[in-house]
Formats: structure tokens, sequence, C-alpha cells
């Protein structure tokens, strides 16, 4: 494959640094420094001598804000990291370095990634380039940074992180490919944590060919991430693969039963239902399934996801980690707190001032549950739920979990007689993807999510109904864009863990029997 012209993409985007700046999507700004033009030009110079480093060689690709950097600032768009510049960089920054990538900026997001529409931030809110005048949208969260600079084309790809659907859906509301890969697959070391157990960095770009490109350069293991599968989980996995008997051209796809409720947008479930039907034409087969635990998993994510996030970010005091409150700070609490004037407090001073309103909500529930009295209750049953939710994606796909023990063969039947079953006759029942819609609603006007807050701050959580079960699962999951009554609409495809190469193949195929959105893009 032909690398693309890194002096094209460039020139993309110098004309959309000016015309797009006000709609917030970078903390630090792309800057035509003499450093980043000698890169592109470097790359130019590989390309015309048959030389490129990698397919993405000069390409722009941008990097949200809670992934570290070297020589830029990472604040997670929290006021206690302002002005914070990290001593190294992501292992996913040096290996898109390596690969001859040139950093296009920082992204804004939600506060730590906490939040559905990256409005949490004290950067302020990203608005999205397709509203209308007076009424802004939103473009998700909470990588909507890295989303919409990929949607204007002010860069070629960017990276985001993945806890809950933070991918995924900014992808869905800005018209991009939003890939999240299998737990483990990328390296999290220098990623900012919000959630360890969950956290994934994932790729956005304008085309499913351009996330693969990406990903094929950040993957692998990483002696300084723990969470980082060994060299010899790559190699069963890969072994795993290799073994299977499934048909590589039609594919089984799955849509579970649980999905199609009522609250879904009607314009999303008819893009849904033509997506299916093209895909059926195609000589795909279609079946339901049941993914029942999936009611469960939202509660269960908004249990676990907050009681790590809370531990996490314990070490912003002020002391260790962070920026001090003065003492002129506004914050205070309660005076006849037992312990004394709380705004003489220290940790309470700097934590009341610095964090936002979401993050602290979410530090006071995860707190609460790994609480002594509380723990049993909500956080050891959420973790029960998760693997019940990993066991229903097990037994909805074909191809088993590579780094699962198989369940133990059954005892010989009796003789009597009867016929003997199989013990595991999922290649013939079992499904290849799931696909699924990637939202419940279409992207809501940024008006009406500040009515919803104050109403109710947890309304806010259903935004990552359909792209919760597959972070539990740390599953590879990916959102394509296609247009269905002139809205942008997301189809997100599921596979099995490992499974991400079959992932972003049927995600290539959504995208070719969708060509208006794909040339929309491009154009």
């Amino acid at each position: 494959m032909t690398p693309p012209d890194p002096s094209i993409g460039l020139s993309i985007a110098r004309q959309s640094i000016s015309e797009y700046s006000k709609l917030n999507a970078f903390v630090l700004p792309i800057t035509l420094h003499e450093s980043l033009l000698q890169r592109c030009q470097d790359a130019d110079d590989r390309q015309v001598n048959g030389g490129p480093l990698s397919p993405i060689d000069g390409q722009l690709v941008a990097i949200k804000e809670n992934i570290c950097t070297l020589h830029e600032r990472t604040t997670c768009a929290s006021a206690i990291l302002q002005g914070y510049q990290s001593p190294f960089s992501a292992t996913v920054v040096d290996k898109l370095t390596a690969a001859g990538a040139v950093l296009a900026g920082k992204t804004n997001l939600d506060e730590f990634g906490m939040g559905s529409h990256s409005l949490n931030s004290i950067h302020g809110p990203v608005k999205s380039s397709w509203s209308e005048p007076g009424e802004d949208r939103t473009v998700g969260g909470s990588s909507g940074g890295s989303a919409l600079a990929v949607g204007t084309e002010q860069c070629f790809a960017a990276l985001g992180t993945d806890t809950g659907g933070s991918v995924r859906l900014p992808a869905a509301w800005t018209g991009t490919v939003g890939f999240k890969p299998s737990y483990g697959m990328v390296s999290r070391y220098g990623v900012v944590a919000y959630a360890n157990s969950l956290d994934t960095v994932g790729v956005m770009a304008r085309d499913v060919a351009a996330a693969n490109q990406v990903y094929d350069q950040i993957r692998g293991h990483d002696p300084h991430d723990p969470t980082s599968l060994p060299p010899s989980s790559f190699s069963r996995i890969q072994t795993h693969l290799q073994q299977s008997s499934r048909n590589p051209h039609k594919f089984r796809i799955g849509i579970p039963i649980e999905y199609i409720v009522s609250e879904l947008d009607p314009t999303i479930r008819t893009a849904w239902s033509l997506a299916l039907h093209s895909l059926h034409k195609q000589g795909h087969t279609i079946h339901h399934i049941s993914l029942p635990t999936t009611k469960s998993a939202l509660s269960a994510y908004y249990v676990l996801a907050p009681a790590e996030a809370s531990s996490n970010l314990a070490k912003y005091d002020g002391v260790r980690y962070g920026n001090k409150a003065p003492l002129s700070s506004t914050y205070s609490t309660d005076n006849n707190h037992p312990r004394g004037k709380g705004r003489n407090i220290l940790f309470s001073r700097t934590r009341g001032a610095h964090f936002g309103a979401e993050v602290q909500r979410r530090i006071l529930l995860g707190s609460y549950t790994l609480s002594s009295t509380a723990i049993d209750n909500y956080f050891i049953r959420a973790q029960k739920v998760r693997r019940l939710v990993q066991r229903d994606f097990n037994r909805a796909f074909a191809l088993p979990h590579p780094l699962l023990r198989p369940p133990p063969s059954p005892p010989p039947a009796a003789s009597s007689g009867a016929p003997t079953m199989p013990a595991d006759d999922r290649e013939t029942t079992g499904v290849d993807v799931i696909i699924t819609p990637t939202s419940l609603r279409l992207a809501p006007l940024i008006a009406d999510l500040e009515r919803e807050k104050e109403e109710d701050p947890t309304r806010q959580f259903y935004e990552d109904l359909y792209t919760v079960p597959a972070s539990l699962a740390g599953l590879p999951a990916v959102s394509v864009p296609v247009e269905a009554g002139g809205e942008k609409v997301g189809l997100q495809v599921i596979g099995q863990f490992g499974d991400d190469e079959m992932v972003l193949r049927v995600g290539r195929k959504v995208e070719e029997l969708l060509l208006p959105t794909k040339k929309r893009l491009q154009g």
C-alpha cells in the first residue's frame, strides 16, 4: 500500500487551523513551527527515495491530553495538573514517533476522562462543527477533542483513551471511526490512569484503513506496563486465530436482543436495520443472540470505574502531586466540621478547589463503594456482574476466548444408546462479530445537556449503554460512521478478545457498503 503524501495532510491541516480553532478541539493548537515542518519535509524525502518508515510516516497524529508527551504539557483538562509537563513520553507516543508520525498537538477532553460530552474541561467545552448557528451540539466524550480534530481534517488520525466508550461515542457523533483494541494489546504506560482495569488507548481516524495503520504501529508488548499482554499471550492468540475453521469471507453476525430498546432513536434504528440488510444481501448471516447481563452492565461499570478512580486520584493532594490551592481559595467546607475549619485543611482545600464537579462526584461515589460498610454490596457484586458480562460474550462468540482454559470435557455418556453431543459446538452456532448501535441517540444540544445535568447528574451515564459491555469484557470494538436521514450515526462492531483484525475487517465491510459516508469524510 502506498503511504499517503504527508505534504497533502500538512496542507489540509494548515487550512483547518484558523477555520476550526473556535471549536476548541486542541488544548495546544497545531503550531506550524520549524521542527514540525522539518519532520514533514524529512518524511517527504524518505517517500521520494522509496524508504518510508511506515504507512503513517509524515502523517499528523493528535494526542489526547491525558497521554504524556515529553515536550508538551499534560494537564488532563484539570486545574490540579495545570502547567504540568511530563519528564517522559508515553510508549504509544514513542512508537508513533519511531514510525515517522508527526505529533499534531494535544486535544481537549473531559477532566481525567470523566464524562461523555467533553464539557468538563478547564479549557472549555469542545463544540461540534456540524451545529446550527446558536445551537452548539456535543461531540461526545471523553475523547471529543481527538474526534473533532479528525472529523474536521486537522490531522490524519488521533489517539484517545476508552474506559467505557470514550473513543467510540465521540466517533459516532462526529462521523469518524473510533477503534478500541482488546485490553492489553496497546501499552498504557504514560497514560494518566482513570480506571486501570478498563482504560485502553484507542485510535480515531477518518476511515477504518487509517485506524488500522495507526493501530499496527502502537500495538505490542511493553515491559513498562504490567497490564500489557506478554509476548507469550500474543503468540497464543495468533495460534488460536490460525487454527480457527471459520469462513474468513462470510461472517456470522450477532444481534443482541437486549440492545433493541424503546429508547433507541428511530434514525439510529433505521441505520442499524439498513446496514444489517446490506450485509445479509452480501451473503453474511444474521443471528439473534442474548446477552442477558447487559441490563446490569452499566450499573456495574459506574461502581467499578469510580472505585478505581477514587484510588488513582488519591495522590493528587497538593503535596505529592498536583497544584496546591492557596489559602485565599474560594473553596471552603462547613466551619463546624468536626476536624476544624475545612478551608484550613490542605487536602480538602486543594481537591475541592482544583477538581471539577464531575470528578468530585465520582471520587465520592468510588470512595463510598470501597468503604467497609458498602464494599460487599456494591464493589464485590459489580465484579461478579463483570464476570457474567464476560461469560455472556464468550457464550455468544464462535471463537473461544484465547486466554481462558477450555471447559473440561463431559464424562462419557452411559451406554443407553442415546446420541452424544459435541462438548463445544460454537464453531457452528456462535457468531464471529456482534453489530450494535454505538449510541442511544443523536448528538444532543449542549444546552439540553446542561438542563439534564441540573435535573439529574446521572442521566448522562446512559450515553454509555451500548459501549460499556465491551469495555467490561476487555473486547475489541470499532464504531463506524453511517448516514441515515442526513444525520451521522455510528454502528459498533464487537469481536472476541484478541480478534481485533476481524473487528476491523467487518468494519471495513460496513464502510464499503456505505460509500456516501466515506466520500463525505474524504471530500
